[in-house]
């Protein structure tokens, strides 16, 4: 008779079944399993021929065996049931009748042991041997190989300070030029008009806003990895820097509107200094900071802050800084005059003033603003509606600053109607100035918050765009650039900048496909600074704060979304909310504080409590799963399987505790106190006797004879406890003192404990904490690669334990007489 060999390892194995079972189809060839039993499989099939010597000894048919190394051999079903019939018509005998199971080891469960209803495979895994951890060697080789030069050395650091070294060589002239250079004309148009804008946001004069654009586009293009993102003047970081600038000129003693006032002790080489000039030094040191702080985190490798800015978290934060914008600009859109506000609660302080001096509304500023809204609003939906059929967006800010500034020029709306305007500004570029040092401490932690949210914004957007078009940059290098983008123009009259999302997506989709597009916008805006600046002298302030508050079209947009961002995490949409409300009501840089603060705590919390759950087999696998979740799972019968959906570490242990007892139904601090109090008690015949089950707090009062102590542990209907680790990252000795804690309470019971799925790191540290020492046996005896092997293993050693214990193997002779009466 030929063995078919399949792919489940066991020992070699019997067993028998009732002469019932064998007219149902069963029979004893079906459970004839063997595998290598030790590492020489010559070894592996001369004890398999040896057993089905001894078999055929005892009167069975004899069985062919195939010779293989690490298979299973089982007789097909249909050869199986055909043999049984001719075997039972010659030879009229049947197996001897047992329910217990035998293994070929006198020791259980040295090696693991398998029945067709309870397949288990014990496995030991070896670590790998890691080289040994010297941190004196480390640093010695890190700081050799930083601190060793050479002309390759040189020249590859070159190449990764400036990126452009490597793609500017490989640019394709015919492929990228034609649109790098449409694109650049139209970003330039756009940020023209925004550039002076912003200035106004930042408490600056117009020319320092294209100042700005300038310088950052040709420092970018040099040091950039990302080939999309364009940098230059956002509107949240020109709130920032404006907020800070007005803080420290009201410290100076300057007015919100005292252009020519005059501050005694502010003196610059013996030449007194006025509010623009104390401005704009103020804005430079502010910006020189906020460059040096993001070169060192380039430079020192600290990208990995950006993963603690979450995505809700920053889109609720430039939603709530979007508020207070649009709250800033209100006082130009209808003319007012009344002071900025800033600090906690500036949007409410600046709404009540404007309400307060609604009567003294500018007619010409208002009906100025209402017709440029008309003309913005529509247009920017029109190209938004039909970007994908217009090959260029029509620059409908160029359009609206040249009109008003015309028709405000020829109607002489400031001297007619009091109408506030840019006013002169100059022409061409100023000579380079360092930074004011003495203002840098003041400023310092100004600074902290302008650079995390710079690099922020620049650093997503360059991997969102090198994402979608397949190339890789260095957040690193990113933060480098962007931070020599705010270092170098410091010195040239230039305020924070960063990448802004509008921009680079009208760059993206216009048609840019390198750096070269900014060039190409830094030549427009050299134009304007050259010959055109002194021509904005009438453009209207209202006209700005127009153009400032249609550009955050975008940032508004997203208060649409939170219903669907609710359906997919409220936890996120939670955050979002906190962010946006906190940095509109209190402060932007606040605002950012509690946004980063509370989404930790969130974490915090989803850690301390996570979802804990039993767990159901799924019929006919060995897949476990949440018995609340899904429907039809199968209770595994006197075992419970308890998943913790989180690490086990110091704050989450009280939880940890607390969730198994509610889960299990077995709490063994009860359940041992009641045993201890039931085993001192004298209970008599018909008096009064206390029962308790597996459930909390659950005990019935019964009038009974005595019972014994065996009876009341009997009650306790489950026998063995696992608990799926497979969610714990990491256990801190906080939670493996709890790990054993609860194992010894509830063995403490007649309950056993087993985990299942822990990963290297929470096996090596329950290796170390002495887990399995303790309980005298091998890891492998409490530890499980998976839970269905857990469950095996529990279900194997409860079934010996209410067997007579025989271990070695036993072949019964065929007792022909028992035969007959079966049949």
């Amino acid at each position: 008779m030929h063995v078919k060999e399949t792919d489940r390892n066991t020992i070699l194995k019997h067993d028998s079944f009732h002469p019932q079972a064998l007219r149902n189809g069963l029979t004893y060839w079906q459970m004839l399993r063997v595998r290598r039993i030790t590492s020489d499989p010559v070894e592996t099939v001369h004890a398999m021929t040896e057993m089905v010597n001894k078999l055929a000894e005892r009167g069975y048919p004899r069985i062919e065996l195939e010779k293989t190394r690490d298979r299973v051999l089982a007789i097909p079903r249909d050869e199986a049931l055909r043999t049984t019939r001719e075997t039972s018509s010659e030879s009229p005998f049947v197996p001897w009748v047992t329910d217990t199971e035998y293994s070929i080891r006198n020791e259980f469960p040295d090696q693991s042991e398998c029945s067709l209803s309870l397949p288990y495979n014990s496995v030991e895994l070896e670590e790998q041997i890691k080289p040994a951890f010297n941190i004196k060697d480390i640093m010695w080789e890190k700081t050799k190989k930083c601190c060793t030069s050479s002309p390759r050395k040189f020249v590859r650091y070159c190449f990764e300070l400036f990126p452009v070294l490597t793609w500017l060589p490989q640019y394709k002239i015919k492929e990228y030029l034609l649109g790098d250079i449409v694109s650049g004309i139209i970003v330039g148009i756009v940020t023209i008009p925004q550039a002076i804008a912003y200035s106004l946001l930042a408490s600056q004069a117009p020319i320092y806003g294209l100042y700005t654009n300038f310088f950052c586009c040709i420092i970018y293009f040099f040091m950039a990895s990302s080939h999309h993102n364009c940098v230059g003047t956002f509107g949240v970081l020109c709130l920032m820097v404006g907020e800070s600038v007005n803080k420290h000129l009201k410290a100076a003693g300057f007015t919100e509107y005292g252009d020519e006032v005059l501050n005694s002790t502010l003196t610059s080489n013996s030449t007194v200094c006025g509010r623009s000039c104390y401005a704009i030094m103020l804005a430079t040191s502010l910006t020189f900071m906020v460059g040096v702080y993001q070169v060192l985190m380039g430079i020192f490798h600290l990208g990995f802050i950006s993963v603690y800015l979450s995505e809700p978290l920053l889109s609720g934060f430039v939603t709530g800084s979007s508020l207070t914008i649009i709250t800033s600009q209100m006082k130009y859109l209808l003319g007012l005059k009344i002071p900025r506000s800033d600090g906690a609660g500036s949007l409410i302080t600046t709404w009540i003033d404007i309400f307060t001096n609604l009567q003294d509304t500018n007619i010409c500023d208002f009906i100025a603003s209402a017709v440029t809204i008309a003309v913005m609003v529509p247009v920017k939906i029109i190209n938004d509606r039909f970007k994908s059929k217009m090959k260029v967006p029509f620059p409908v800010e160029i359009f609206v600053i040249i009109v008003a500034t015309l028709v405000s020029h020829y109607y002489d709306f400031n001297r007619k109607y009091k109408s506030s305007i840019c006013g002169s500004i100059p022409t061409g570029f100023m000579s380079p100035r360092a930074p004011e040092w003495s203002m840098i401490p003041s400023i310092a932690t100004d600074a902290i918050p302008i650079a995390i949210i710079g690099f922020a914004m620049t650093v997503s957007l360059a991997e969102i765009f090198a994402k979608k078009h397949g190339y890789t940059v260095s957040i690193n290098q990113e933060m480098i650039a962007i931070g020599m983008c705010n270092v170098i123009p410091s010195f040239f009259y230039s305020f924070a900048s960063c990448a802004a999302l509008a921009k680079t997506l009208l760059k993206e989709s216009t048609g840019a496909n390198t750096q070269l597009n900014g060039i190409v916008s830094s030549l427009l805006l050299m134009i304007v600074l050259l010959a055109l600046s002194h021509l904005l002298y009438s453009l209207q302030n209202s006209i700005l704060g127009v153009i400032t508050i249609v550009s955050l079209k975008g940032a508004l947009v997203k208060f649409a979304d939170t219903p669907k961002m609710w359906r997919i995490s409220r936890i996120d949409t939670v955050v979002w909310w906190v962010s946006m409300l906190a940095s509109a009501l209190i402060s932007t840089e606040i605002g950012l504080l509690v946004g980063v603060c509370f989404s930790m705590l969130c974490v915090i919390f989803r850690t301390q409590r996570p979802r804990a759950t039993l767990l159901g087999n799924v019929s006919g696998t060995e897949i476990y799963e949440d018995q609340l979740q899904y429907k039809e799972l199968n209770t595994i019968p006197n075992i419970k399987i308890y998943r913790f959906n989180g690490s086990l570490y110091y704050a989450n242990k009280d939880y940890f505790i607390a969730s198994l007892h509610s889960k299990t139904g077995v709490n063994p601090s009860i359940v041992l106190t009641l045993q201890r109090k039931a085993k001192r008690e004298e209970v008599t015949p018909g008096q009064t006797n206390h029962r308790f089950g597996s459930k909390l707090n659950v005990i019935k009062t019964v009038c009974k004879p005595r019972k014994s102590l065996d009876t009341t542990l009997s009650a306790i209907d489950v026998h063995s406890l696992i608990i799926d680790c497979g969610a714990m990252q990491f256990v801190d000795s906080a939670g493996l003192s709890i790990l054993k804690e609860v194992r010894n309470d509830y063995e403490e019971i007649g309950v056993w404990v087993f985990l299942a799925n822990c990963n290297p790191s929470v096996c090596r540290l329950l290796h170390n904490g002495d887990f399995f020492s303790v309980i005298n046996s091998s890891a492998s005896e409490h530890a499980f690669h998976s839970v269905h092997d857990a469950v095996t293993f529990a279900e194997r050693k409860f079934r010996k334990k209410m067997t007579t214990g025989i271990n070695n193997v036993s072949i019964p002779t065929p007792d022909h007489n028992d035969t007959d009466d079966g049949q």
